[in-house]
């Protein structure tokens, strides 16, 4: 299998896409700038969806939805949240489809115009905070903490399979609150989350921070990120959480009654990650075999491969791989017994490795006579013999084990990886030659942060929470600055 893939270090974008399609994780779609997710890629995304909502569940949250299409003149009413998404909106026009009048084909109906414009979803800030006037009239209604697992649409030139795309699956959160501390007390709740997730459960090492000025969500106050680092050096954002303020309590007149008596226009966080999340566990771990997933996420955990000739071997070893199949099961794990006849243990082999199975189980004539079992771990592709009453055992510690290497691989290459850079000239060549995450002094202007943008394709990725404050200059125009500041190229 891995042989079809383009070598990760010779052209890692074409690497990338290959791995994607190969490992049968998604497709271009028919639909420009669009993706089909294909099972085995969704199923990921299921874990993760599972994982992030128990998690939100465990801190209060609740799921409910709202509709896909905004109106044009609630989408206007907070101006920042229009400048920053009105190039990447798709608008519905019109309501209806008629047979073309020359019989070739169908045309839009011209008087089936809608009298507003619709906004396809590219976030649901204002059609939320449009009905959260409805629902909270007093402190008693508040803290609203909403969660809504959903599709959007943002108009993308250039796409990428799950890092980009015009259509994505996400998840948004939006909180509403009395108190401007309660607020900001939420958006980091949820970074932390995000953190914890990122990390014990994608085998991801982030940095937290707070975006720039320039940087932040639109509409935002305060934007708070995690940013991961791939493999080719570049930086993934995993995920955002916003303080919002008061911006769209105002803009849709949200006000409550307080403890106090009066009225107050209620604080509100959004927050969101995305299937963005699944190119990070690819380009974080994978290498030239294919996937490398962390055992928490994978679809399939342990894999049990017969190696047999003549159906009285294959009949013999299935009698002991279903035996250890329920055993697993039971134990929690998700275990494919492969026993198709139409493809060859190698290639089995090949296939469970291209696609990322943390476990590869194989029982040939031998180990059933013996009483052992061949165990091949996927991150670091070694193999050893078990006694088959061991194997739950075995099986236990070892996925503890990969789930932390995986981790501890990852934090070693962020290391490797990190720079510091105190000049100009420093900086261009790490970030030209070397690429990775480079700590750097900047003069806190717009202008210094696009000019640098401009001349190197890096961007502040975030201001990190950990930053020491240091006296500095900044590496552009030499301007004083008290803090560095996490530079990188990214996705």
């Amino acid at each position: 299998m891995a042989k079809f893939l383009t070598n990760r270090d010779e052209n890692y974008s074409q690497w990338y896409n290959d791995l994607v399609i190969k490992a049968d994780m998604a497709e271009n779609s028919a639909v420009r700038g669009c993706m089909v997710i294909k099972p085995y890629g969704y199923a990921i995304w299921e874990k993760i969806q599972s994982e992030l909502d128990r998690m939100f569940k465990a801190t209060g949250h609740v799921n409910a939805y709202f509709p896909l299409f905004i109106p044009k003149s609630f989408f206007s009413r907070e101006a920042a949240h229009v400048e920053g998404f009105a190039k990447e909106c798709a608008v519905v026009t019109h309501y209806r489809l008629k047979n073309s009048p020359d019989g070739k084909g169908i045309v839009v109906d011209p008087d089936a115009r809608l009298e507003e414009e619709l906004i396809v979803r590219p976030t649901s800030e204002t059609i939320i905070w449009n009905t959260y006037k409805d629902w909270i009239q007093s402190y008693r209604d508040l803290p609203l903490l909403i969660n809504q697992w959903a599709n959007v649409v943002r108009w993308e030139m250039r796409t990428r399979l799950f890092l980009r795309t015009t259509e994505f699956l996400w998840q948004e959160g939006h909180t509403a609150h009395a108190t401007r501390e309660e607020a900001e007390e939420e958006a980091i709740k949820i970074l932390n989350l995000y953190t914890d997730f990122v990390e014990n459960y994608m085998g991801v090492p982030v940095v937290r921070g707070v975006k720039t000025e320039s940087e932040k969500f639109a509409g935002a106050i305060d934007t708070y990120t995690i940013e991961m680092l791939m493999q080719d050096g570049k930086a993934l954002q995993g995920g955002t959480s916003h303080f919002l303020g008061q911006n769209f309590a105002k803009a849709f007149d949200v006000q409550f009654t307080n403890q106090e008596g009066k009225l107050d226009y209620v604080w509100a966080t959004s927050w969101g990650v995305t299937t963005r999340l699944i190119g990070a566990l690819i380009m974080a771990h994978a290498d030239n075999n294919g996937l490398v997933l962390p055992p928490k996420l994978a679809p399939i955990q342990v894999v049990i491969v017969p190696i047999y000739k003549g159906n009285d071997q294959l009949d013999k070893i299935s009698d002991i791989a279903v035996d250890i199949r329920q055993q697993l099961e039971k134990a929690g794990f998700t275990v494919k017994y492969d026993n198709r006849d139409t493809h060859k243990p190698g290639f089995k082999f090949a296939e469970y490795e291209l696609k990322g199975v943390p476990v590869r189980l194989a029982i040939g004539p031998r180990d059933a006579e013996d009483g052992t079992v061949e165990v091949a771990r996927r991150d670091t592709l070694t193999k050893e013999t078990i006694r088959r009453e061991n194997i739950v055992t075995h099986v236990t510690s070892l996925m503890e084990e990969i789930q932390q290497n995986i981790f501890r691989k990852a934090v070693e290459f962020r290391k490797e990886n990190t720079f510091t850079a105190d000049t100009w000239e420093e900086f261009t060549d790490i970030i030209e030659n070397r690429g990775g995450f480079v700590l750097a002094h900047w003069d806190g202007t717009a202008e210094s942060e696009e000019k640098i943008k401009e001349l190197t394709k890096a961007t502040i990725r975030a201001i990190p929470f950990d930053s020491r404050e240091e006296k500095g200059k900044c590496i552009l125009t030499g301007n004083p600055s008290n803090r560095r500041v996490l530079f990188a190229r990214a996705y």
